[in-house]
């Protein structure tokens, strides 16, 4: 299918222009330099899309450092922008080496890169936790050199198991079982906001922690295969929701632009050495759920859920079932809040699914 370029302009434009909103100033930033991992990511590519937006809308003058593994992936994502001199990629293999170095001054740092493929988690496990400690420590180091601020993106799956029925705030951690093998990616996720918060203490650098919930929206790439672009791509192609789980995990949710104007608001009022839950309750739902919303609201019923659980599905390396319903309260009170909510998000991603 030939992309269509416009509409897709249009899909983000309207998600760029909700991102100031809740206080949030994108002149604030004029002038300023951004270094950003995982920048061929979901939210590492909209996070860079969104500021040449406002840089072009306000002439910023900011500078962008997108680091990537894939020159040729980076070339494909932002194709649109080949000859904008404020983005330049940085191309490295060395990011979770611990030997990643970056010379040019910036002013802040947005750390998205990890790996989040549940089958990898279970087949290169050591990979999964050394690579997220070095890479962390890398940007931390350049935080601490350049007097930068960073916001490091953890995870909602650092709370492991929950025991209560109440929301989730950002000091109720659970139990994660360490016996469990998929438990390198939650794990992970804790010892690198433990190296955070280790950096402030000890050399005083301004990092916050991003707790994001499951995020998707207009903006996801091609070859997106969670389980949101899943459901979306059954109801465009017609064929039912098949579940390899019970689907009685519950999942928190936020939308693309939500989550990215998190993000900034975290840069500019973030409380060093402190964790943000970033998600949307009224999103809050189980997967089962969520999938018959689908089928039903959106496919208006012409599809169905079916549970087919494969007899050897723990090599797949599905996240165990959990029980958490993250409180957003401490976040809120930095001023942001969430637009979107689940219907309307699974709508404008099935648009921008149309257009890829």
């Amino acid at each position: 299918m030939a992309i269509d370029l416009s509409l897709q302009d249009k899909i983000l434009e309207e998600d760029f222009e909700s991102v100031e909103s809740d206080g949030l100033r994108l002149k604030d930033f004029y002038g300023s330099s951004f270094l950003i991992t995982g920048s061929t990511g979901l939210i590492g590519s909209l996070m860079v899309k969104t500021l040449l937006y406002y840089n072009r809308k306000y002439d910023l003058k900011i500078k962008i450092y997108a680091v990537v593994r894939n020159i040729e992936k980076a070339k494909s994502v932002f194709s649109q922008e080949s000859d904008n001199t404020a983005l330049s990629f940085v191309v490295t293999e060395d990011l979770g080496s611990g030997n990643f170095e970056f010379s040019d001054k910036v002013d802040f740092i947005i750390h998205t890169a990890a790996i989040t493929n549940s089958k990898e988690m279970v087949t290169f496990p050591v990979s999964v936790l050394v690579s997220a400690f070095n890479s962390t420590d890398s940007l931390l180091k350049i935080a601490r050199d350049n007097n930068a601020s960073m916001v490091y993106l953890s995870s909602m799956e650092v709370y492991g198991n929950i025991e209560k029925n109440e929301m989730t705030d950002e000091k109720s951690l659970g139990y994660i079982d360490l016996s469990s093998v998929r438990s390198c990616y939650p794990e992970s996720k804790r010892a690198c906001e433990c190296l955070c918060n280790a950096y402030s203490a000890q050399y005083g650098v301004n990092v916050t922690t991003a707790r994001l919930a499951q995020t998707f929206g207009a903006g996801i790439l091609p070859t997106e295969n969670r389980v949101f672009a899943q459901f979306a791509r059954s109801v465009i192609d017609g064929n039912d929701i098949v579940l390899h789980t019970n689907g009685l995990s519950e999942g928190n949710y936020v939308y693309t632009s939500d989550a990215i104007r998190a993000i900034l608001i975290l840069l500019k009022k973030g409380k060093y050495k402190e964790a943000y839950n970033i998600c949307n309750p009224a999103s809050h739902t189980t997967i089962i759920e969520m999938a018959r919303m689908v089928a039903h609201n959106i496919a208006e019923d012409k599809i169905k859920v079916v549970i087919d659980i494969p007899s050897d599905s723990m090599k797949y390396g599905y996240a165990p079932n959990t029980k958490l319903f993250l409180d957003n309260t401490k976040l809120c009170s930095l001023g942001w809040k969430p637009q979107v909510g689940l219907e309307q998000a699974y709508r404008k991603l099935i648009s921008w699914i149309k257009v890829q």
